[in-house]
Formats: C-alpha cells, structure tokens, sequence
C-alpha cells in the first residue's frame, strides 16, 4: 500500500530541514549565490517622445552606494526564489546590499496551488493572439511542483519557509495565501517551521465570484491567509486596528469605558451586511473585491489579487519604511502596494512575462522610487534532475551533442560537454540548462578554441539561457571564429516523447541563432539650454530567433514569422534607453512599453524613436539601448557619438 500524506509529513520536513542546513551553509561560504544586475530603473516612461529629467540625480554613474536612498535599493528579481533567498541571505556586495537575514519586516506570498494550473502565456499581437508555453526554467520549477501532488508542493515549500524565517526580523511576520487544494498541510508545516505558538491568525478572504465546487452545490468562495510572527515577545500589530462597535452584546464582545459593547477585529468588512454591525466602522478604504477583467487595476495575471486585501495586511503588520517581500511575486500587487505606501521591498518570480507585467506596472506608479532589477546569476541547482531520464549534466550534453551532430571526444581527460564536427578543425561546447549562457562562457570558448587539443578554426556554443548583453559581447567577435545557437526551449519535452536517436535519424531538431537590436547613428542637436544637448535615439531593426526555437504551436509561429519579416518592431515588449553608460550598470532613465498610451493610441506597439534632453559631456557619449521582446528574450546595443 503507498505512503499516505500524513505517513510522508515527517520525510518532507527531514529533507527540507537538510537542503535548508545547505543552503545556510553555502550563504557563509565563499561558494555563495550571487545577483546579477540586469537595470538600475528610473522610472520614467514615455509620454510625449521627448524626456527632460535630472538623469544622474538618483546615483552616479560610477557608485551605486553613495546614492540618495540610505544606502537602500527595492528589488525586483528574475528567477527561482529558493536562489533569490539563498543570493540575500549572502547579501550583494556590488550594490551595497548587507545579509538579509533578519532584515526583513513582512512577508506576503501567493504560491500557485493548483496542480491542473494551465502556465501558457497569453501574447496579445497586432496580427493576432498567441500562446507561449513557459520557458525551460519555469517548466522545471512546475514539473517539480507537482510531480506528486501535494507531497511535490510541500517539499517544494518546507525549505522556502524557512529561509524566510531566517529573513524575517526578530519583530517580522508572514502572511501566506492559500486555498482548498493544501492549505491544511501547510498550516502543519508552518507550525513545525515556524512554532504553533506563534501563530497570530487564520484570515479569511471570501470574494464573491467563481469558486465552483466539484458537484456544482456549495461553491467554494474563499481563500485562507495564515498569519505568523518570527517571535511573539518581539511582535506587534499596528495600530490601525480599529474596534469594532456592535448595536447589543455578541460572543466575545467588550465594552469601552463608554458602555459601548465592541470586538477588535482586523477583518472588519467580513461582517459587511450583519444587522447588528454599526455601518460608521465600515472600511471601505480597502475595496477587497475581486479584480474584474474591466478594474482598473487588471493587468493580465490569472491569480491577481486586489491592491486592497495587500494594503489591509501590509497596513497591518508594518511601518513606513519597513521592508515588505514576495518571493512569488506574480502580478506585482505586493510590491506595487508597498511602493504606494512608503514601504521598501523586494520581490521575485521565476517567470519571466510575471516580471515584465511587474517591471511595467512598478513604472506606472506615480513618483515611483528607482529600483534594481536583478536575475540570479548561478543557476547551480540541477534542475534538469526532474526529468528522470538524464541523471546528469554530462549525459545531457552528450545527446544534444549528437542531436547537433558533433562527435563526443574518446579522451577520457576531455570534459564531458566537449565534441567536434566530424572533418572539420570545429569544437562544439553544450552548455548545462542550470547556467546562464554569458560573457564568461564566450571568453572561455574562445581560450578552447585556441589552446585545446592543438587548437580549433571555430567554437559553436549551444545554449538554453543567456545573459541580456550576450548579443553585444558576440558582435565584437570574429563570426568566423564564434557561433553560439539556441538549444530549443522545448526539447526536454521532445525527448519525453521519442528517443534521441529518432529525432537524430528524423534531423528535425533546429538549433537557432541569437536575437539582436540594431540603432541608427544617434544624432546630437543644440537643446538652446546651458550645458545641455538633444540626443535623438531610433531603432534600426530587431531580429529574432527563429520561430522553430520558441514554445509555440504551428498556427503561432506563423503569426510570428509573419511579423518577423514585415514589421520586427511589432514584436518588442518595451525598450529603454541609458545615454551615459559606464559599461557596467545600465541605468534605464528612458523607457516605452506596449501599453503604453501616453504617447500615442497604440497599446499594442511601442514607439521606434526618442529625444532625450541630457548633459552635455567632455568627448564621447556612450549610449546603451536594451529591449525586451513579447517572449521575455533580451538584447542590447551599444553606440558611441
């Protein structure tokens, strides 16, 4: 008879408590995650096609820790938060970030809990809509979500708990959104990690739309919020709860020094509509109804929840400058929130449209403070382990070797992700899936390709993931030296499928070049103001990997190649601009994004050009342009005037 989940609660807790004493042991040594600084963002969209703004008022180009924020940077980060959390509690010397642990005030998370969840991206096009499927990355995290069930869930969530226990402050606390599908068994392992006795609440969220139960009666019409404190001496709730007045006496009810009756309650509206509620105590403030495709807040993301259930729950349990984090970011409401109400914060995903919805949404808000905008730079863990057919990183790279066509070396002194193309002086490097594919890769290649085994007349690096410049470092090298392909996003699956050695006789597995942008020379006018000048920056074209590479159906891929070869533009989520680039950090002071209808009527397209009124500098200017395309793949230019 298998195992039942309560006969597996005590081996999830024991493996979760090792993979945490790890991790714990990693973030003190020198083998530490690291963040990789993809953008310092100003906020500052385009409205009207010309940006006038204090560019370098926020931070010098040259250091990021003498800037005017105390020291202090809110985070956005891109990639699986077990190594988000690993990458804080090392703490980020290269933007001044300390270790995280016990820094941390409040923390809200949605995790996804529906194992039946359809992850597909919708993409909204001007020649129709389509669906991306997730990326690598993400379908490695959801297979090991839900492999088996509930148990999958719950080993995925024990250690990501308690790393946020060890963020948290000793006065912090953690509110966790969960629903029917294992909110039960977490409650259980929230009070192993986090102790019964620090239990503070078990909120509930009753919305008035969807919810179907399975036979259709009694449909399911909330979700459960359990509420916990790092340390209960240390914990207190902010003063804004509010008594509760009561017309007549009620269970557990008090009375004031005025004889009034009254309880204190933190939910005041769940009792919205009960005749003996006092309607002055109401707390319309926070409009927790349901998010609606027509609210104003929508935007776009299945599992939204309202700005007003974030603002209860942060008003609750923090103060101005607290730091506020969600690890599952999703929509961006928790950040979005704690923005508007003067609270720093950080926040991740491991997808990549949910980071471009939450990039986009963060900008909008008015007055919006700088952010950084981080990806991890180490994708160490091997993810691929889920797959079960490939044990390891060698075996892997042997069959996308093959699947290439190249020859893995005899030499048993030879590194296994190494073969050649058979008849020429050609060496084929294959990447691992955990690893990001960047200037360090290419700058190794190329010391291969020079020294191994006597020497090679080119290098072919295959890749699944890359780094946001690799374009740029690429277009500075010898194309008859270096080439690096894309290994198909969806090859995993394939190989699930049928066996390599059919797809190698069948020759239909493509492997597909990098996407670039390319500008049109800058051009430098007299602005008619001392010390200052116009740049106007255009694009010149965007090329995009083939179709035959992305997650797409046929129908889908159609429609992008169509848009490919009549208008590449169409395809580009949003663009920004650094006019004075150090060649280090890139300082977004300019951007446009699909949506965006400040400066024109087209929310489907961005613009193709900006002028930028900025300072004048001593010899050359250094521009760097970056753009994101509608399926989350980055380039990025540079140009000298």
């Amino acid at each position: 008879m298998p195992k039942s989940l309560i006969d597996m609660l005590p081996e999830i807790v024991a493996q979760g408590k090792k993979e945490v004493e790890r991790i714990l042991a990693r973030a003190q040594s020198d083998n530490k995650m690291m963040l990789q600084t993809n953008e310092y963002v100003l906020p500052a969209r385009d409205e009207s096609g010309l940006f006038r703004g204090e560019i370098r008022a926020c931070c010098p180009p040259d250091n990021m820790n003498s800037c005017d924020t105390d020291g202090w940077f809110n985070r956005l980060i891109h990639g699986d938060n077990l190594f988000a959390m690993q990458a804080l509690l090392s703490g980020d010397p290269a933007t001044g970030l300390p270790s995280m642990r016990g820094k941390i005030d409040l923390i809200y998370i949605d995790p996804p809990f529906d194992s039946k969840a359809d992850y597909r991206t919708k993409i909204n096009l001007p020649n129709g809509d389509i669906e991306q499927k997730p990326t690598v990355l993400e379908q490695f995290a959801y297979s090991d979500t839900w492999a088996d069930g509930t148990v999958s869930y719950l080993k995925m969530l024990y250690p990501r708990l308690c790393l946020m226990r060890e963020l948290l402050s000793d006065q912090g606390s953690i509110y966790v959104h969960c629903d029917w599908h294992a909110g039960h068994y977490v409650k259980v392992i929230m009070d192993d990690i986090f102790g019964k006795n620090n239990f503070v609440n078990e909120i509930v969220w009753s919305y008035r739309s969807g919810g179907a139960s399975r036979n259709g009666a009694l449909p399911r019409k909330h979700d459960t919020i359990l509420f916990y404190c790092k340390q209960t001496a240390s914990f207190s709730l902010n003063s804004q709860i509010e008594r509760q007045y009561l017309e007549k006496p009620f269970m557990g009810s008090k009375q004031d020094e005025k004889g009034r009756y009254y309880v204190d309650t933190i939910l005041r509206d769940v009792f919205e509509g009960a005749p003996w509620i006092v309607k002055d105590a109401g707390i319309e403030q926070y409009n927790m109804r349901p998010v609606l495709n027509l609210s104003s807040e929508r935007v776009g993301y299945a599992t939204q929840k309202p700005e007003g259930l974030a603002q209860m729950l942060i008003e609750i349990a923090s103060n101005k400058n607290s730091i506020v984090a969600d690890f599952f970011g999703g929509s961006g409401t928790t950040a979005a929130v704690a923005e508007k109400l003067g609270r720093r914060w950080i926040t991740s995903d491991i997808g990549k449209p949910s980071v471009m919805i939450m990039r986009k949404r963060l900008i909008d808000i008015p007055n919006c403070k700088p952010f950084l905008y981080h990806s991890i730079g180490d994708y160490s863990r091997e993810a691929f382990l889920s797959d079960r057919q490939y044990k390891r990183v060698s075996d892997l790279a042997r069959v996308v070797m093959r699947l290439y066509g190249a020859l893995p070396f005899d030499n048993a002194d030879a590194p296994t992700n190494i073969g050649y193309m058979r008849d020429t002086r050609t060496l084929v490097i294959v990447d691992s899936p955990n690893k990001i594919t960047n200037a360090g890769t290419i700058k190794r290649a190329m010391e291969l390709r020079e020294s191994f085994m006597g020497g090679w007349k080119k290098v072919i690096v295959l890749g699944w993931n890359f780094s946001f410049d690799i374009g740029d470092k690429l277009s500075k090298l010898p194309k008859n030296e270096i080439e690096v392909l894309v290994i198909p996003p969806d090859l995993l699956d394939m190989l699930r499928k049928k066996d390599y050695r059919d797809w190698v006789n069948n020759q239909k597995i493509r492997f597909t070049s990098l996407q670039y942008l390319t500008l049109k020379q800058p051009r430098v006018l007299s602005a008619n103001q001392d010390g200052k000048e116009k740049l106007v920056i255009e694009l010149d074209n965007y090329v995009l990997l083939s179709p035959d590479c992305l997650p797409l159906d046929d129908d889908s891929k159609a429609v992008v190649q169509n848009i490919m070869a009549e208008k590449p533009f169409d395809l580009i989520e949003y663009w920004s601009i650094d006019p004075d680039y150090d060649g280090h950090t890139f300082r977004s002071v300019w951007q446009d994004y699909r949506e965006n209808t400040a400066n024109d009527s087209d929310e489907l397209r961005v613009t193709h050009s900006a002028e930028l009124i900025v300072d004048k500098v001593p010899g050359k200017r250094t521009i760097c342009v970056k753009a994101v395309d509608v399926f989350g793949f980055e380039s990025q230019a540079i140009i000298e005037v």
